[in-house]
């Protein structure tokens, strides 16, 4: 079932983000079913292509591009999948 995606509380910084990623350097990890730690949210930045973003712990589906940011919330276990060839990068917030 696709919903809207949720935002970002307005009260969060941003303390960190990751390298670029493209379709060949995206690490193991996201590819799989990961989460954040407690308290920390991600934001998923696509700088060029498309990524499904599945969001596996309620079976929600987003496809993410230069327009479209992923939310990640705290805790909650999700995936990434590149759609052919991508650029992005994780920003994290507290």
């Amino acid at each position: 079932m696709r919903m809207k995606m949720k935002t970002l509380p307005s009260h969060l910084i941003p303390y960190k983000k990751t390298n670029i990623f493209n379709q060949e350097t995206i690490p193991a990890a996201l590819l799989n079913d990961h989460s954040t730690k407690s308290g920390v949210w991600g934001k998923i930045c696509l700088l060029e292509g498309e990524l499904l973003y599945t969001i596996t712990q309620t079976n929600e589906e987003y496809r993410l591009n230069e327009e479209i940011y992923g939310v990640v919330e705290p805790e909650v276990k999700h995936k990434v999948t590149p759609l052919g060839n991508v650029r992005f990068y994780v920003e994290f917030y507290k």
